[in-house]
């Protein structure tokens, strides 16, 4: 096996390839990827932890077809230091060797025998644009837990209805959902998928810089694994298994008090009020007749309060919040103002964005937080 490439191209492609390896796989075999060069020019990358694979594929200078197995990460790091120059990539042996400018590197190689085969792509089921993919699953994914004790809380549930999709998740403390629409095989899909937010995080960053992706799931409620691909890039992960709790019923039916505040500013103030909050404590807002007064800190300790204008639609309301939490929340909104709604200051509360003091709230994104006891 003998290729030529782009140094910044070959390193991306590495890169990208090589993201979701296991820091400590189950076998040795899974830090590998896997490299096949094809006589007609085309170059393939893959790697595989049988729950997440990955595969790029891309142009290249082919003298000698070929495949090999050699560590990832190794190779990642040698390709990003190399200068910017062509790199040649050739088999001798049981050695890898890569040259560029002359820089030489020798490389030992896995059994490529021995390495798992990629599963196949599912049937495609829709195409959906790939800066809306990629903003709601940012916006979603701040609620997943972090927690692998609680694996069901770290996916997201997706909810495919005809031209419909909704992504949900929650930690039990707050809870993201966001609707778009994307464009179905079948006008008549009705499906759901639970994946791990942090694969749907690897999706949105590498995938999300084409104009269209591709999601594969097959369709119906026993399918295992979903795929994602553009540009010539391909994931796959098998989905997790359990019953997602009915976390729809946690939005209020309806809803008594609501404020609007312009969501930078309140950003801002919330970073800097929270700085004398202790671990644990909540940051109060108190909402009176046009404006907000954001509060952290009590008795002897450091104490903090900013006051900024709001609309405020209802009685006064004076409510505490994870800093954290909330400014998550706000950070996800990605619109000029903040609309918050209250049933009272211990039931949850339901964040949506606006794009002007007097518009009309966008209900493609809420964003529902649990108080704190103040």
């Amino acid at each position: 096996m003998k290729f030529h490439l782009d140094r910044g191209v070959l390193a991306d492609a590495v890169s990208w390839a090589t993201r979701t390896l296991p820091v400590r796989p189950a076998m040795p075999i899974l830090q590998g990827v896997r490299i096949v060069a094809d006589g007609s020019g085309e170059l393939q990358l893959s790697t595989f932890d049988y729950e997440v694979s990955a595969q790029i594929t891309l142009a290249a200078e082919v003298d000698a077809p070929g495949e090999v197995l050699v560590q990832g990460r190794m190779l990642s790091d040698i390709v990003r230091a190399l200068p910017n120059k062509d790199v040649t990539v050739a088999l001798e042996g049981t050695k890898l060797q890569v040259r560029c400018g002359t820089a030489r590197f020798s490389l030992a190689t896995l059994p490529v025998e021995e390495y798992p085969q990629l599963p196949a792509m599912p049937e495609v089921a829709g195409t959906v644009d790939a800066h809306v993919l990629g903003e709601a699953i940012g916006q979603v994914t701040v609620a997943a837990s972090k927690d692998d004790t609680l694996p069901l809380l770290t996916g997201v549930r997706i909810e495919i209805e005809g031209e419909k999709v909704t992504l949900m998740a929650t930690d039990r403390y707050r809870l993201a959902m966001r609707e778009l629409t994307w464009r179905p095989s079948s006008p008549s899909l009705e499906t759901t998928a639970l994946v791990r937010g942090r694969t749907l995080q690897e999706v949105a960053r590498s995938l999300a810089t084409g104009a269209d992706v591709d999601i594969a799931l097959a369709d119906d409620s026993s399918a295992n694994l979903i795929g994602f691909e553009s540009s010539g890039r391909r994931t796959t992960s098998t989905l997790v298994d359990g019953d997602y709790p009915p976390v729809r019923r946690l939005f209020p039916d309806s809803v008594s008090i609501t404020a609007v505040v312009a969501t930078a500013p309140l950003i801002e103030a919330v970073k800097r009020v929270s700085l004398v909050a202790e671990r644990n404590t909540p940051v109060r807002l108190s909402f009176t007749e046009g404006q907000v007064e954001l509060a952290a800190g009590a008795g002897d300790d450091a104490q903090a309060s900013e006051v900024l204008e709001a609309q405020l639609d209802g009685e006064d309301i004076v409510v505490g919040f994870n800093s954290g939490f909330l400014l998550d929340g706000l950070g996800a909104l990605g619109a000029d103002f903040a609309r918050l709604t209250f049933t009272d200051s211990m039931k949850p509360s339901v964040m949506s964005g606006q794009d002007s003091l007097e518009g009309a709230p966008d209900s493609s994104y809420k964003y529902l937080l649990m108080p704190m006891r103040i």
